[in-house]
């Protein structure tokens, strides 16, 4: 089954100061069809004005993941971290028992362009934790490059649930497969660009919710690049 989640279709938000564009119910976005998929809770597309941002506020029991596109991210929080950072960096932040922060632009004018993801976790209660890593764009070309995984593995970022994120980009007319394990689930995201998902046309901003298929195979139409949850 692949169902198609189509960028038209997503809740969307002009603060001013920030549009965003929700894949799941969020804020003043409500679907009941549209409460998230498996482990995965949040997929928000963020554009933030120059020198604007999210003031302090708090999380509990959650696994942040702050994807960069563009522009400069200041980051702040309860735990005493720190730090200004831009693609391709990318950060966990494990809310756990309670944590504080605040995301800003740090440029006076250059906007920040990013997805935020929230991933339930399957443990409650625990310390708050925060990473911070460079996956560079040679290491999506040609592989699913790792993001994060319960282990950690290759380099990629902790997270508290038997969940993986991948990244891929993929030039005109490259195709790419992934196994999907049985009982798996899996989303796929459209960063930017086109591309076809088991014979299913996808453009920038569309996601694809997939149960029951143990084989994924993408063909690009000219530069794209995906996100993938493999998900319980």
């Amino acid at each position: 089954m692949i169902r198609i989640r189509p960028a038209a279709a997503c809740g969307h938000a002009d603060h001013g100061w920030l549009e965003s564009w929700h894949s799941f119910s969020f804020a003043d976005y409500h679907d009941p069809a549209e409460m998230g998929w498996g482990a995965l809770r949040v997929i928000n597309e963020d554009v933030v004005a120059p020198a604007a941002g999210f003031p302090m506020h708090g999380h509990r029991d959650m696994e942040i993941v702050t994807y960069l596109l563009s522009g400069p991210l200041e980051h702040k929080d309860s735990m005493g971290n720190g730090s200004v950072f831009r693609a391709p960096e990318v950060q966990r932040m494990s809310a756990g028992k309670g944590v504080l922060h605040s995301e800003a632009n740090a440029s006076p004018d250059e906007p920040v362009h990013l997805l935020q993801i929230w991933i339930e976790p399957n443990v409650r209660g625990i310390a708050p934790g925060y990473e911070q890593k460079t996956f560079a764009d040679d290491a999506k070309r040609g592989r699913w490059c790792a993001l994060a995984a319960p282990d950690g593995r290759a380099g990629s970022l902790t997270i508290h649930q038997d969940a993986l994120l991948f990244a891929r980009k993929l030039g005109a007319g490259e195709a790419a497969a992934y196994a999907l394990a049985a009982g798996r689930r899996a989303y796929l995201h459209v960063v930017h660009g086109h591309l076809v998902l088991n014979g299913v046309a996808l453009g920038p901003g569309d996601a694809a919710k997939i149960a029951d298929e143990i084989r994924l195979q993408l063909t690009a139409d000219g530069e794209a690049e995906v996100l993938l949850f493999d998900l319980p």
